[in-house]
């Protein structure tokens, strides 16, 4: 038996690696993705004050702070039985959906494109984002940091911090929009519009006008056939910050769809001892291990999870969007048939792009955003409640229990990257054993793409790695300030 290990895997938020196991004919015997990091939050949040967690658990990630931002300030909602002014409830939305912007062309253009615009198989040292420039050119680079800038200053605006904003509290928001701030808002939402019209460009020049692409997207290495979950309003459409969550079978089939308070009742939480990230599944279904078909109970919250959950989109351009992604690979354009390509996720996170770049400048021009009333003063006795939003890498689940005076007595986050913990673990395996065959030269470049399978889902293990299983094996070394190992302490299991 051979071990394969890719160790740290790259481009991604936080750390991992992988074990690829070959057995003596030179095909995968077995392959485990590992996270070697915990952060612990749902424990060292207990017993401090609830409305103190929208200002805390934007430290869990300086990538998405703002969606651990908006969940926990939802949950605080629910907790102090407080329903926000609609005035607030655009200005949150207006906030996140420039993030949205902003994080989806992060993985887009930096941390996914180069395996697309410089190739999988190129040298580690172009497979970035300035192998990315050097490709596409100077004056597509600065397209990219422009809009993020926007996203950023939009946030800013709003927030009062680029990152681990401060604006969502309990019953509403800190701060107004003045008639100057709006107009520039808007300002900056046209670029980021712009932007999302480029970005579906580079899509089509770069990764859908190439065949060799497009087979490598539609191959066996990267399909699996899950279950599928995202947020949807009153008419079935993707919406990242509020409505009723939706999961459809393989077929396309509704599962179930539910209020967020009720996940309890259709989540389920599995644990490997082998690691510090849970494995959520459907209750409905059952926890069946690491297998995908019409009776397992793995489901996906991705990009491609929530298109394929929805029924199309709430904005013009990404609802033409929408439907080319559906029509090019399935054929259907209602989007009723589920796309079922890993690799289809990176499509997926470009129309969602357009959505969002288009429901920042819908909601920037809304002349209720400039409403004085923008917070309802909680009254009544905390007690418990959950807040949910989509945040780029899957639903977010923020539950919180307190006592009488709102000190937490239980914390439960359900994390995009969590959500897809299981799905990642079959995706990095079926590539493993998809690519690594008797007779075949494993090269840098094969690695890489089995790391594809999981960078597909952008994974971002600083926020999703809250659990100590108490069976995890751990090496603790003592050194010296010379880095001399002193001592050594070492558990197996």
């Amino acid at each position: 038996m051979k071990t394969i290990h890719i160790d740290p895997i790259t481009r991604l938020e936080g750390h991992g690696k992988i074990d690829i196991f070959v057995d003596d004919e030179g095909n995968v015997a077995d392959c485990f993705f590992i996270v070697p990091e915990l952060r612990g939050f749902e424990r060292f949040c207990v017993g401090r004050p609830v409305e103190e967690m929208p200002r805390i658990t934007t430290r869990i990630c300086g990538v998405c702070s703002e969606a651990h931002h908006m969940a926990s300030a939802k949950a605080c909602d629910a907790v102090f039985h407080v329903d926000p002014p609609r005035a607030a409830k655009k200005l949150r939305e207006l906030l996140y959906s420039a993030f949205f912007v902003g994080d989806h062309a992060t993985h887009f253009f930096i941390l996914a494109g180069p395996d697309f615009v410089v190739g999988p198989d190129a040298p580690p040292a172009k497979r970035n984002i300035l192998g990315l420039i050097e490709k596409v050119g100077i004056e597509a680079g600065k397209k990219v940091i422009a809009a993020r800038a926007a996203a950023h200053e939009i946030v800013k605006i709003l927030g009062g911090k680029t990152i681990h904003m401060v604006t969502a509290i309990p019953g509403g928001v800190a701060k107004g929009v003045t008639k100057e701030e709006r107009e520039r808002i808007i300002e900056l939402a046209k670029q980021l519009l712009e932007f999302s019209k480029f970005t579906v460009g580079v899509l089509q020049n770069q990764v859908l006008d190439n065949k060799g692409y497009l087979d490598m997207i539609l191959s066996d290495a990267y399909t699996h056939a899950t279950n599928y979950m995202g947020t949807i309003d009153a008419n079935n459409r993707i919406n990242f910050y509020d409505g009723m969550i939706r999961v459809v079978d393989p077929s396309g089939r509704e599962v179930v769809k539910y209020a967020p308070k009720d996940y309890l009742e259709h989540v389920g939480e599995h644990v490997e001892k082998w690691s510090y990230l849970k494995f959520p599944f459907l209750k409905a279904r059952g926890w069946r291990g690491f297998v995908d078909g019409p009776e397992s109970g793995v489901y996906r919250a991705t990009p491609l999870s929530r298109l394929n959950a929805s029924e199309g989109m709430a904005t013009p351009l990404a609802q033409e969007e929408y439907e080319r992604f559906y029509d090019t690979l399935t054929g259907d354009r209602s989007g009723r048939t589920p796309v079922h390509q890993t690799l289809a996720t990176h499509w997926a996170r470009v129309v969602e792009l357009v959505y969002a770049a288009e429901r920042t400048l819908e909601l920037a021009s809304d002349e209720e955003i400039l409403n004085p009333e923008i917070r309802t003063i909680p009254t009544e006795t905390p007690t418990e409640g959950v807040g949910s939003v989509e945040a780029p890498r899957g639903t977010l689940t923020h539950h919180y229990v307190t006592d009488e005076r709102g000190i937490l007595t239980k914390v439960n986050l359900i994390v995009g990257t969590t959500n897809n913990h299981a799905a990642i673990c079959m995706s990095i395996k079926r590539a493993a054993q998809s690519l690594i065959k008797k007779g075949i030269e494993i090269t840098e470049g094969l690695l890489n793409r089995i790391e594809m399978a999981f960078r597909a889902y952008d994974p971002c293990f600083g926020c999703a790695t809250h659990f100590l299983p108490g069976h995890m094996p751990m090496i603790v070394r003592i050194r010296d300030r010379s880095g001399t190992v002193l001592a050594e302490l070492q558990r197996d299991d």
